[in-house]
């Protein structure tokens, strides 16, 4: 039986009201929470504390909880559905067809392994024969159309400055450690991974027939070649300057001043027929235009030889499998390779991702979950409509364009309208490296076709099974993919006070992102235009600061600090969220009710939700890496900083002074 919800509006939303009907709640009993913890000290802990002390990850695994660590069980999901679908005969050309041969193919190391690198033979051959940097080049270029990428970063977007036409871009890249830091740092834990990664190099040529003194000297090249390049780049934190990174210029000025690249040929090569590009990072192609005319053609070739033994590594034998292997169990601390099976899902769920993802959404998604979490998205918006309304920093003017973006968005849940088609993937059970290659020619023209042309705003740019959410500014667009609308997220059964401090507190975040100090910065319809007043921009830039200023002091692995310019845009959205999530909650039956259940009140049950849906355990190297790579915070902050800054969290728990969270009020954030 079903029971009405109302979700009535109060009076500053002029009275609207929505009548909904709703499955029939089920109790969801709260477990792992650790009593003896107390809230207003650590309120991650508190909520978590218990789970993650007997929490194990997986040894295949560098972490175990929610979020991203989630799709662990999704792949073995997915895993489930391919097994099966391999295992029988299915219509040539067929969605099934391709998946189940795909995945076979993946699966039969027996096959791969007596290959040893025979598949990469001709291409090795093909870099022998260059004799200068104009060959080089065109070699680069044809790799790059079937995903064999280098030194040339290649994709196709929306222009910034006109969101309605797609443009030919290029970024830096030519790197094979994580960042340019990597290159640059000299502590104990960057150089064990230096000293990894130039070992994974020499191990590859060695597995290619060099000689183990080549080799090294080889992997010695390719590392100083790269440091050289990893000097152009600009850091994670400089990335985020969203007017920086457009440089739309004329190829006939790019060819004048970058010689050595050729950008007339380059392009020709790449098949793009523009008179003008985006060079996001122009530092980055100044760098390797004087390179090019400065080192040696034979450097570059070794150069060339490990990024395509890097990118291939995966699709060839085991010893190849397994000194990629080597190297990342440094960077990131994973014990054990996955299984073949999680490995071939993943690639899977990577080269074919909406076929696979129409056999997931048919077995494991509910229309209901669609609907209400269209409701869910609804309320949420017009709770964030409400806030801007109260801004007392923010004048009348930037409100009325702020309310325009906020209204302008395209939601898009669960899966895609259309899928994908894939009819120009040739897949056979027998040839797992080409198959790989036609999935990546198919993706590069599939990309390539797009410049100049009108930017298909219906277009995903994830998998429907994965656990994620984005917002996409220059299409004012947020996304929940089917793989998130499950518990501790959302659960079609559950009460309001789970779903809105689950995937309430997501859905605030992402509409946040078309707020925070990337996305405030494009309009309603995704171009970069200023659309604020000057004094408003000024003061949301001073309170972005602040956010800086305060997660800079939270730290991780005892010393390690969180970059709160780095981390800037997903903290914005955490805080915001957890207030826009609150608002909406409070709009809701139980939300403004008072009754407890298990013993905790409503608002109780919301903010540990909040703590649930960040439930996470990593490992300290990949944590390492993460915070010097990752925009977003570690979990323990994604939960307690946005709470210490939020009044009711403290009524809910009674946080007073002395509390290790505890900040008098006027020191409490709020942007949004």
């Amino acid at each position: 039986m079903k029971r009405l919800l109302f979700f009535c509006l109060v009076l500053f939303l002029a009275g609207a009201c929505s009548r909904v009907s709703i499955p029939t709640t089920k109790r969801v009993v709260l477990t792992g929470i650790d009593a003896s913890k107390k809230p207003g000290d650590d309120f991650f802990s508190y909520a978590n504390g218990i789970w993650y002390d007997t929490a194990r990850i997986p040894a295949s695994q560098t972490g175990v909880g929610s979020y991203s660590f989630m799709n662990y069980p999704q792949r073995i999901r997915m895993q489930a559905i391919l097994d099966s679908i391999s295992a029988r005969t299915n219509p040539a050309g067929s969605i099934e067809q391709k998946v189940g041969d795909f995945y076979a193919s993946g699966m039969d190391t027996a096959a791969i392994n007596k290959r040893g690198f025979e598949p990469i033979k001709p291409l090795l051959a093909r870099i022998n024969a260059v004799t200068d940097a104009a060959s080089l080049l065109k070699l680069v270029a044809d790799e790059q159309k079937i995903g064999n990428g280098s030194m040339i970063g290649f994709r196709v977007g929306p222009d910034n400055k006109r969101s309605t036409v797609n443009i030919a871009q290029f970024y830096q890249t030519g790197i094979g450690l994580p960042e340019r830091d990597y290159y640059i740092k000299t502590d104990s834990s960057t150089l064990t991974i230096q000293n990894a990664y130039k070992k994974y190099l020499t191990r590859l040529f060695e597995l290619t027939g060099v000689d183990a003194m080549s080799a090294e000297k080889n992997a010695t090249v390719v590392y100083e070649l790269e440091k050289q390049l990893a000097t152009a780049h600009k850091t994670n934190i400089e990335r985020r300057d969203v007017k920086a990174n457009y440089n739309k210029l004329a190829v006939a000025a790019l060819a004048q001043k970058q010689p050595a690249l050729n950008w007339t040929t380059l392009l020709s090569n790449l098949g793009v027929n523009v008179d003008s590009v985006n060079v996001a990072q122009p530092a980055y192609y100044d760098k390797l235009n004087t390179l090019l005319q400065s080192v040696a053609i034979q450097d570059w070739k070794v150069y060339v030889k490990a990024h395509s033994l890097t990118n291939y590594s995966t699709f060839l034998s085991q010893p190849f499998v397994d000194a990629s292997f080597a190297y990342s169990k440094i960077l990131t601390g994973q014990a054990v390779k996955k299984t073949r099976a999680e490995e071939m899902t993943q690639a899977v769920d990577g080269s074919l991702g909406d076929a696979l993802a129409q056999l997931y959404v048919k077995k494991y998604f509910p229309e209901a979950a669609k609907k209400r979490m269209a409701i869910l998205v609804d309320n949420l918006e017009k709770a964030f409509e409400a806030r801007i309304n109260r801004l007392e920093w923010m004048s009348d003017s930037t409100k009325i364009k702020a309310k325009e973006k906020l209204y302008a968005f395209t939601e898009k849940i669960g899966y895609p309208d259309k899928w994908r088609d894939y009819s120009n993937v040739a897949v056979k059970r027998d040839a797992y490296f080409e198959n790989q290659l036609s999935v990546s020619k198919n993706d590069y023209r599939y990309n390539l076709a797009k410049v100049g042309q009108p930017v298909d705003r219906t277009e995903w740019h994830t998998t429907p099974p994965t656990v994620t959410a984005y917002n996409n500014p220059p299409l004012n667009e947020i996304v929940f993919p089917a793989g998130i609308l499950q518990p501790p997220y959302f659960d079609v059964n559950a009460d309001d006070a789970l779903n809105y401090g689950g995937i309430g507190m997501v859905i605030g975040h992402e509409i946040t992102h078309s707020f925070d100090d990337q996305g405030a910065q494009f309009d309603k319809v995704g171009n970069v235009t200023n659309w604020w007043t000057k004094s408003d921009y000024a003061k949301f830039k001073a309170k972005t600061q602040q956010v800086i200023d305060q997660y800079n002091l939270f730290t991780v692995l005892d010393s390690v600090h969180v970059k709160g310019a780095l981390t800037v845009g997903e903290n914005t959205a955490d805080i915001a969220g957890v207030a826009i999530a609150y608002d909406a909650f409070k709009l809701t039956e139980q939300g403004r009710d008072t009754m407890k259940l298990d013993g905790f009140t409503p608002d109780q049950r919301f903010f540990i939700s909040i703590a649930r849906i960040w439930r996470v355990k990593t490992r300290d190297a990949f944590m390492g890496m993460y915070v010097n790579t990752n925009p977003h915070s570690p979990a323990k902050w994604r939960v307690n900083g946005p709470l210490m800054n939020f009044t009711p969290f403290y009524k809910a728990f009674n946080v007073q002074p002395g509390d290790k969270m505890y900040k008098p009020e006027q020191e409490r954030i709020t942007v949004w």
